[in-house]
């Protein structure tokens, strides 16, 4: 093994410790040299992290922290000359930018490993327990203000069994509570700046207009970047716009024959980052794991529930992770 050399690791700010000190080590342990941009929302953070590294005694000179907007130094880190690689996480729109920057480089091509974002699925059939399916749904949904690339952000129900979820997770989310995070009795908090509570706030405004409000959280915070969590039925997966980073959920119902269309609709996305079902029926499990990705099956009794990884997906499918 021979080091690359220089690499460039451009993290994010929703895991500002977790993912920025993974892509640093993995590319130090590897007997790399690191100019590492944390994302500017997240610096404090950073700037603490390479505190910790200087304090195990990694030389100054083998690790750089560049701190500022991509808008502002993002072409100068992908100008460097001996650039030998980039570690990015983030959204796919600068991930094709970065991209684009890299090609017109002259000489050898640069390698970019890029993790985005995902329109997250979850299956749902009619031999699905109710509660479990809302508890997940919610959980996966709302967490984190659902500020996860692997949030969910359709849940795919069969007919059969809507009319059993759908109140039950209407009334799920109005025990949530919004508020500071500090508070422990406080289940979502903020998003993260003004610009991602503008965005979630025009797709809310969109989706009142074009599809049925089902359940929304009650929220007491009339200052601050809070956005109460909310869900919505739509009736189609093109109707949600791709991926929608924050507290949103939408219901897509399908009857039993039209699981084929549905999976098709998930893979004509490109995205590929998380995908579940919630089936008791191993034949429903099988062809979802056919049909769209492969699939890790976990087994609680006396439920099933499949969780998908995109390091094993098939070749053949359009991935964007």
């Amino acid at each position: 093994h021979a080091p690359r050399g220089v690499m460039v690791c451009i993290s994010p700010w929703n895991f500002p410790l977790a993912i920025f000190t993974g892509q640093i080590a993995a590319a130090l342990v590897t007997g790399n040299c690191v100019l590492a941009k944390p994302a500017e929302q997240t610096t404090l953070i950073a700037n603490a992290a390479i505190a910790v590294f200087r304090n195990c005694g990694l030389p100054a000179d083998v690790l750089h922290l560049l701190p500022g907007t991509g808008e502002a130094i993002g072409p100068s880190l992908l100008g460097v000359p001996d650039l030998a690689g980039v570690l990015f996480t983030g959204s796919l729109d600068t991930a094709r930018q970065i991209a684009r920057q890299l090609a017109e480089r002259n000489g050898a091509i640069v390698p970019l490993i890029a993790e985005t974002g995902g329109l997250n699925t979850m299956i749902v059939d009619s031999s699905a327990l109710p509660e479990q399916v809302v508890k997940d749904a919610v959980q996966s949904a709302f967490g984190s203000a659902g500020q996860r690339c692997s949030a969910l952000r359709v849940l795919c129900v069969q007919d059969d069994i809507a009319e059993r979820i759908l109140p039950m997770l209407a009334g799920a989310m109005q025990e949530l509570r919004v508020g500071d995070p500090v508070d422990f009795t406080t289940d979502i908090g903020p998003v993260i700046d003004t610009e991602a509570l503008g965005r979630l706030r025009t797709h809310r405004e969109r989706m009142d207009r074009e599809a049925r409000r089902l359940a929304a959280v009650p929220s007491a915070n009339a200052s601050g970047h809070f956005f109460p969590p909310v869900a919505y039925e739509v009736d189609s997966l093109g109707q949600v716009g791709g991926e929608v980073f924050g507290p949103v959920l939408h219901v897509l119902r399908y009857r039993r024959e039209q699981l084929d269309e549905v999976l098709d609709a998930i893979n004509a996305t490109g995205f590929g980052l998380t995908f579940g079902v919630h089936s008791r029926i191993d034949e429903t499990i099988a062809h979802s794991r056919i049909a769209s990705f492969i699939i890790v099956t976990t087994r609680s009794a006396p439920s099933s529930c499949c969780l998908l990884s995109t390091s094993d997906a098939a070749d053949d499918l359009p991935l964007r992770a």
